[in-house]
């Protein structure tokens, strides 16, 4: 009468860690990787689109920013008058406070596109609100300057309202932070390996 093997505890957990290894194996054989070549032409076009945002970012800011009162000195110099000249933060804060709100929407509008989540469309969206925002600072500015034109005839002493003007690159980084923030926090609050892109 023969035996059989008895399998003792080693043996059996042996074959308990083989069998969660291959789970695993499975599981990273059905993980979704980053699709790269069918995102990248939907991706330039998310860019593309969110740059044109700059032109109705800078015409709202230009709308909104204050100007400055300043004096014509003897010297032939445009100086703000007492503390007018707290307006150019007042500008700036104006603007990042529109890029960001502009960054908030545009990474919720974005991410309804739910067969293209992933960092290629994340990567597009914050270069294209990087060029957003660049676009609104210079195309603000001009507009500014068309609104609050100085006249040929100062003499010093005269005040006249002084343009906004956005001189730091600061206000560069409002709308794609604000853009990387959101996005990554909703898909962190996604939770799924594919972020959607599967599910209709």
């Amino acid at each position: 009468m023969s035996e059989q093997p008895v399998e003792g505890p080693e043996e059996g957990y042996a074959a308990e860690r083989d069998s969660v290894a291959r789970r695993q194996l499975r599981t990273r054989a059905q993980r979704p990787g980053v699709v790269f070549g069918a995102d990248l032409l939907p991706a330039l076009s998310v860019l593309s689109l969110v740059t044109l945002l700059g032109f109705p970012l800078g015409w709202i800011w230009a709308r909104l920013a204050p100007p400055r009162e300043s004096t014509m000195t003897p010297e032939g110099e445009l100086v703000p008058v007492l503390v007018e000249s707290y307006h150019e933060f007042d500008g700036l804060a104006v603007f990042l406070l529109l890029s960001s709100a502009c960054g908030v929407l545009v990474a919720a509008v974005v991410w309804q596109l739910r067969g293209r989540r992933g960092p290629v469309l994340l990567v597009a969206t914050v270069l294209g609100s990087l060029l957003s925002a660049w676009l609104g600072m210079r195309l603000g500015t001009s507009f500014a300057a068309g609104m609050y034109p100085v006249p040929n005839t100062l003499r010093p002493g005269d005040l006249v309202a002084v343009a906004p003007r956005l001189d730091t690159w600061v206000g560069l980084l409002g709308q794609p932070m604000t853009v990387a923030l959101t996005y990554g926090l909703v898909a962190s609050w996604n939770g799924l390996d594919d972020l959607g892109r599967r599910r209709g």
